[in-house]
């Protein structure tokens, strides 16, 4: 495993060699960032970012050290020190060198990966941001904390909106929806909102699961398109949501070992269209397993207990996993690679799940555990049936005919419903799909021999007939031929089999094996019958195609055949060059999926609809220059109307000349020797041999003569060469003598010319002798002049000095006590102003000082009040805050007083009914023994018994009637004392004094106890008794109105409360 340590360095290569899809493990390179020192350590790396692109990488350390990594180019680059450490990052911003980072101090800043410079600085959370989301157009991000979530617009960086949330309730988190103008909101109640963007307002809410599938979710993952979500917690379950539907419409259940799931991450591919299929669950145990949410199939995982993972980002393009490991280093793993296939086809396609060593022995029990396509339980509701699924590890049970069973876990069938349905394979995953379909049996040892026989004779020169500026690709398609020769003897003879092979050589340059056994699978299927009229172009398949066009397009073959356009113009250098020089690259490719995904005629149902397909133009052509130069160039035609025509010809085409009829189904390549390839007029070549033999032959002879000529020439030549040497030798010495004989003459000459300037020379010396003595005395007498001369002006300017230096004397010996005086004079003002410049300094300065003391003073001064303002506005808060709090204690008190007084009434009144039921039963016993001892006694005893009864039952009355009395005015007073300033305190009076007069008026009525005792009949008919009946009726109402308006004092002393904080998500601006 390759491994990287960043340590001091700024920049430089992430690894030395690429491990490709042989990683171990599928790791590309671990990363680390370790500090050299007294104490070395490791800075643990805590988040990671991809770009849109999903080539760079963003990561950052808990230092602050935030790196991007160019997985394209292998460089790393230091692009900021933030100082803190970062919470969240994002890289997929609108301009791509921008991105933003979570720090510590619950801030959120844009920086420039380029300038390295802040772009922004954005503030507003008061705890810490846990993610970070981005639209789709990268213009706006959502920031996320426990609190609070906030809308940004990234032009401006400005903030938008600001979403708010009940205390109780936090957020989990809340992120755009992809492809969508949506924002989801995911709270730690588990309920999930969506919002419109534009408006802000509420479309949806995802209803909680029914009961017994609760699940407190923790982790959210979204699929490309925006239509599923998955939420995971506190447990091994993984609930699957539709949005569209918004019903929940699936429960997948991860193995026993899985307990929690703490990261969600959906694995992009280019052959789901966006409903992504495979899922990366990471759990408790720091393994991530990665899941195809279809047929809840274990794909593969990454990390261990040893090395587990803390976190973990997929890349948008699907090739590159990072993650966090628990030891602080960062993990590049290769999906490629992880699939351990070098190409391996999209996740839908597989067949078999093939698991390592350290499954095998919890398979079994997952296939244990296997649940039916339907749960039981709890988990059906009426508007959806949700399904349950173990996680499991199985065989393959696929039931697909095995004629359609292709190596490497390919199906046929599926790969052409794929091909109709998207028109070309991914170039991901295309040469692993052609060596599929092709079945190439890669015979290294047969191939090894033809390769080494050594470059075919025919071939030896084929750059004069093909310059190729490439030097490789010139060497690898004249090994690819010479292999063809080497094979068969007819692909020496054959003029176009460059034209055939080079395509592919082009494509598969880089893997020769490949390249020979493509082109000979293509020789072999689909130039069938090509060579049974060799040298000439193969009249029976053109037949077959000409027989098709006629039936399909008789006009067009009709105008062909007007202008002698015979089918070796219009199809045959379509097929000798395998549509390369008609289509472009990307054509080409996407022409050659469908050609070998279905039968050999194929190929000339695409040639027949090319020509279809191109009908206006030819029709319109009337020369066969044209005609051959249209056939010979790119043209303006789709190619996938093209495709389609071609599998409408292969349909609607009759058996007696369908092609598919007169051509062989698919053959491979035998393994291990190539099979004999012979299908060619063997007379046909067996007379070109020995013609090209004779040829052979004589051009051996015409050579070995040729070289007999060229070494007698070369003889003569070198004769002629030595003679003409000789003479010129000979020339040069003569020539040399003779100038030898001028340089003797010239030489004399040269010495009388000496001797005569030697005798001019001495002549020259005495004259200039002579002439130098008559200047040099000369010279001298002008000397003694010139001195003479000085000596006599030096005597006179001594004399005239002497003379000043005298009077000068004599005029300083009156003049020095005057200066001498005038110069003390002088000093003594200078030091006078010195002094006092001095005094006024030192003053100024101490007046400085003292301003600068008063200035200290007074801010002192002005601290004090300040702090003292500073209590006395905190003491007056704690002050509010107590009265609050003494209020809130009082009322809950008074509830609670009103409360118990209420119970205890409702208690008394159940006592005093009571009590009235006894009273009326004792009355009714008393009736009873009165009317036994009525008929005993005399009248008039019996008047002063029932006087004394009326008197008794009076007095009864009374005490009821005071204590009644009693009660209300307790409970009066209480409700006066309680609301004086409600306006039912005057209702309150006017009752009491109704009640009042009612008693006063039952005072004054007399009553007697004994009538109330008499039989039904009596009291029917005694006014006594309808008067008291009356009394019962009102007793009865004026205790219904002090309920109600006991009810109502209680409503309006708990409106008077504060209120309860109520829920609230809603955004504010």
């Amino acid at each position: 495993m390759e491994r990287c340590d960043l340590g001091e360095r700024r920049r430089g290569p992430i690894w030395t060699r690429r491990a490709g899809a042989a990683a171990p493990r599928g790791v590309i390179v671990n990363i680390l960032h370790s500090v050299q020192g007294y104490h070395s350590k490791t800075i643990h790396f805590l988040n990671v970012a991809f770009d849109n692109s999903g080539d760079s990488l963003l990561a950052g350390d808990r230092q602050g050290n935030i790196y991007v990594f160019d997985l394209n180019g292998n460089r790393f680059n230091l692009v900021q020190r933030t100082m803190q450490a970062c919470t969240a990052l994002a890289f997929n911003l609108r301009r791509k060198t921008e991105f933003l980072v979570a720090l510590a101090d619950y801030s959120v800043k844009c920086f420039d990966t380029g300038t390295q410079e802040l772009v922004s600085w954005m503030r507003g959370h008061e705890s810490s941001v846990s993610s970070i989301s981005v639209h789709g157009s990268g213009k706006y991000a959502i920031t996320t904390s426990t609190d609070t979530a906030q809308l940004w617009d990234l032009d401006t960086f400005q903030r938008i909106r600001k979403l708010n949330v009940r205390q109780s309730v936090g957020i989990q988190k809340v992120f755009f929806l992809p492809l969508s103008n949506t924002i989801l909101s995911c709270f730690k109640d588990n309920s999930v909102f969506a919002w419109e963007f534009d408006t802000l307002h509420c479309k949806y809410q995802l209803s909680p699961p029914v009961e017994g599938s609760v699940l407190f979710y923790k982790v959210f993952a979204v699929t490309r398109d925006g239509r599923t979500l998955v939420a995971g917690g506190k447990s091994n379950h993984l609930h699957l949501w539709c949005l569209e539907l918004k019903q929940l419409i699936r429960i997948i259940q991860m193995p026993e070992k899985v307990r929690a799931v703490r990261h969600l991450e959906f694995l992009p591919d280019s052959f789901d269209g966006g409903s992504n299929q495979v899922l990366g669950v990471l759990s408790q145990d720091n393994i991530m397993r990665f899941i195809n949410i279809e047929t809840c199939k274990l794909l593969f995982d990454i990390g261990s207990p040893e090395e587990g993972i803390s976190t973990a980002v997929i890349s948008p393009n699907g090739q590159y996993i990072a993650s966090v490991m628990e030891n602080g280093s960062l993990n590049i793993y290769s999906v490629q690679a992880l699939t351990q296939e070098g190409n391996k086809p999209p996740p839908f396609t597989f067949k078999v799940v093939e698991d390592g060593p350290k499954y095998t022995s919890e398979a079994n029990k997952l296939i244990t555990k296997v649940t039916s396509g339907r749960s039981k339980g709890p988990w059906k509701s009426k508007q959806s049936k949700i399904q349950s699924r173990m996680l499991k590890l199985q065989e393959n049970t696929s039931l697909e005919n095995k004629e359609n069973e292709l190596p490497g876990g390919l199906n046929k069938k599926r790969l052409q419903a794929l091909l109709k349905g998207f028109g070309e394979y991914p170039a991901k995953y295309r040469m692993f799909v052609w060596r599929s379909l092709l079945q190439l049996p890669e015979n290294h040892l047969a191939f090894s021999s033809l390769i080494d026989r050594g470059i075919h004779s025919a071939f030896v020169n084929i750059q004069k007939e093909y310059p190729i500026k490439s030097g490789k690709l010139l060497r690898v398609l004249q090994r690819t031929l010479s292999a063809l020769a080497h094979w068969s003897a007819i692909f020496a003879e054959t003029p176009y089999i460059p034209l055939l092979a080079f395509p592919f050589v082009k494509l598969f340059q880089n893997n020769q094996l490949i390249c020979f056994e493509v082109v000979a699978t293509v020789v072999v299927n689909f130039c069938q019958h090509w060579f049974e009229y060799f040298p000439n172009p193969p009249v029976n398949v053109l037949g077959m195609m000409e027989n098709v066009l006629a039936h399909h397009d008789k006009e067009l073959l009709q105008h062909l055949t007007k202008y002698n356009v015979t089918s070796q113009v219009y199809a045959w250098p379509l097929l000798e060059t395998l549509l390369s020089e008609v289509l472009t690259r990307e054509e080409w490719l996407k022409a050659f999926d469908n050609i070998f995904s279905n039968h050999p005629s194929y190929f000339l149902m695409i040639v027949v609809a090319y020509v279809i397909c191109s009908r206006a133009p030819l029709l319109h052509c009337n020369q066969a220059a044209d005609f051959e130069y249209f056939f010979h160039h790119r043209n303006n035609v789709d190619i996938n109307v093209v495709i389609k025509e071609a599998y409408h010809l292969m349909e609607a085409t009759p058996l007696d000349i369908h092609p598919q009829h007169m051509l062989d189904d698919f053959t491979p390549l035998t393994k291990g020797q190539y099979p004999v390839f012979n299908k060619y007029p063997m007379f046909v070549m067996n007379y070109q041999a020995q013609k090209w033999e004779k040829i052979r032959q004589d051009e051996i002879e015409y050579l070995q003569e040729r070289q007999l000529a060229h070494e007698s020439e070369a003889k003569a030549q070198q004769q002629k060469a030595e003679d003409e040497a000789w003479y010129r030798k000979q020339k040069l010495l003569q020539e040399a003598d003779e100038q030898r004989q001028k340089i003797l003459l010239e030489e004399e000459k040269l010495a009388e010319q000496r001797q005569r300037l030697a005798v001019v020379k001495r002549e020259l010396e005495v004259k200039e002798l002579q002439l130098l003595d008559a200047s040099r005395r000369r010279f001298l007498n002008y000397q003694q002049d010139q001195l003479q001369t000085e000596l006599k002006h030096l005597n006179d300017e001594i004399a005239r000095k002497a003379s000043m230096r005298q009077q000068e004397t004599n005029a300083l010996r009156d003049i020095e006590p005057e200066s001498q005086k005038q110069l003390f004079e002088q000093h003594l003002i200078k030091d006078q102003e010195a002094v006092t410049k001095e005094m006024k300094e030192e003053v100024e300065a101490r007046r400085r000082k003292v301003d600068l003391e008063d200035q200290r003073v007074q801010r002192l001064i002005e601290i004090d009040k300040e702090i003292q303002k500073a209590h006395t506005v905190a003491e007056e808060n704690l002050a509010r805050a107590e009265q609050k709090h003494t209020d809130t204690d009082w009322r809950l008190q008074r509830q609670q007083r009103l409360r118990r007084d209420d119970q205890d009434r409702e208690k008394r009144y159940r006592e005093i009914v009571k009590l009235l039921h006894d009273n009326r039963v004792k009355e009714a016993e008393l009736l009873k023994a009165l009317r036994e001892t009525e008929e005993k006694k005399e009248d008039v005893q019996n008047k002063a018994q029932l006087e004394e009864e009326q008197k008794a039952a009076a007095a009864a009355d009374g005490h009821r009637k005071q204590f009644l009395d009693d009660r209300m005015n307790d409970e009066l007073e209480l409700a006066e004392k309680l609301q004086r300033e409600d306006g039912c305190f005057e209702r309150l009076h006017g009752l009491k004094a109704r009640c009042t007069e009612r008693g006063v008026e039952v005072q004054q009525v007399p009553g007697s106890g004994n009538i109330s005792l008499h039989d039904l009949s009596t009291l029917a008919s005694s006014p006594h008794n309808r008067r008291r009946a009356e009394l019962a009726r009102q007793e009865r109402e004026l205790m219904a109105e002090v309920r109600r308006l006991r009810r109502r004092l209680t409503s309006r002393a708990r409106a008077r409360l504060p209120p309860a904080p109520s829920p609230a998500t809603t955004w504010s601006p």
